[in-house]
């Protein structure tokens, strides 16, 4: 089979399931294609160990990346036709202590078909309230979770009154109504010196990819005490966690305390019929900085609702009620 053919197969399967990823890995004598969705990778296909390195060389080709590289960590992206559109492909490489080389692929769907469903019915009411107040939105979840999809459709709604400027590594969906900013650390955009730029842009709203140092910390903080609503994502694993993050970032609490309007968790919820669904832990007003407030007796309650209505299986409920 040509391997363009055999990555039109592959691509194909993959929308067909939703993946997030798909995984190019080496074995003995032969390379395994996984497609990832939401928690669960199964094997699509075994391929031979040459036909496995020419999906590699045909990808690095296309995406600008170096082809007889096959150690070193590497990063590309491409733009991939469809019939009813595009894919936004993100590539992973690097090589094993062997130097047999594997590929991972984030796969990254038109905005218009990303449209999230809710678990809980008025999550997504509530997040639409949340950003008219302004302030500082961060959200916390896993890999996959949809959590870039849940900033943008809560962003989205304000573009009829308002300008989104949005700053990302990589730039994952393509909006029209924004103004989309890429980080390049080489050529000195960092998340930092961008949300400079873009307090000169003088937007209502902005879009942070990711805190992930004290630099884009305090960039956002600032953002946000200058009358900006600012959502962007941080590690942790609940909600709380996120304040926990930014004041290890170095964001004094007094600060934290003036601009933080919602703290959220968010997961993906397989659904025994229609796909995955978003589930939020969400920590606003009073309840932000209250020790008594237990936001994963919520969680477990609208979890043990969806299991009732069979919703979800028992196993999903065991599986994602701690978080």
């Amino acid at each position: 089979m040509p391997i363009k053919s055999l990555i039109d197969e592959l691509l194909a399967a993959a929308v067909q399931d939703k993946s997030s990823d798909i995984y190019v890995l080496p074995r003995a004598q032969a390379y395994y294609i996984h497609l990832r969705q939401t928690q669960t990778v199964r094997l699509w296909r075994e391929v031979t160990t040459d036909v496995g390195q020419q999906l590699l060389t045909y990808f690095k080709f296309h995406a600008d990346m170096a082809v007889s590289e096959h150690r070193r960590p590497q990063v590309g992206a491409l733009t991939w036709p469809t019939v009813t559109g595009h894919l936004e492909l993100r590539f992973s490489t690097v090589g094993d202590y062997a130097g047999r080389e594997s590929l991972v692929i984030r796969v990254i769907y038109p905005y218009q078909t990303l449209q999230l469903d809710y678990l809980e019915t008025g999550q997504r009411q509530q997040l639409g309230d949340l950003a008219q107040q302004r302030g500082l939105m961060l959200f916390a979840g896993p890999t996959g979770a949809g959590k870039t999809t849940t900033m943008y459709t809560t962003a989205r709604h304000l573009t009829a009154k308002a300008v989104v400027l949005s700053i990302e590594d990589p730039v994952e969906i393509k909006e029209p109504h924004f103004i989309q900013l890429q980080v390049n650390a080489s050529a000195g955009m960092t998340y930092d010196e961008l949300i400079k730029v873009g307090l000169r842009h003088r937007p209502d709203a902005f879009i942070i990819g990711e805190i992930r140092d004290a630099l884009t910390a305090q960039a956002a903080i600032r953002a946000a005490l200058s009358g900006h609503l600012v959502l962007s994502t941080v590690h942790a694993r609940s909600a709380a966690g996120t304040i926990s993050r930014l004041l290890d970032l170095g964001v004094a609490q007094t600060q934290l305390r003036q601009v933080l309007t919602a703290a959220c968790y968010q997961r993906l919820i397989p659904r025994q019929q229609q796909g995955s669904a978003v589930l939020l832990e969400i920590l606003a007003g009073a309840a932000l900085w209250s020790p008594t407030t237990n936001p994963r007796e919520r969680w477990r309650h609208s979890l043990e609702q969806a299991r009732m209505a069979g919703t979800i299986s028992q196993q999903t409920y065991q599986t994602y009620a701690a978080g």
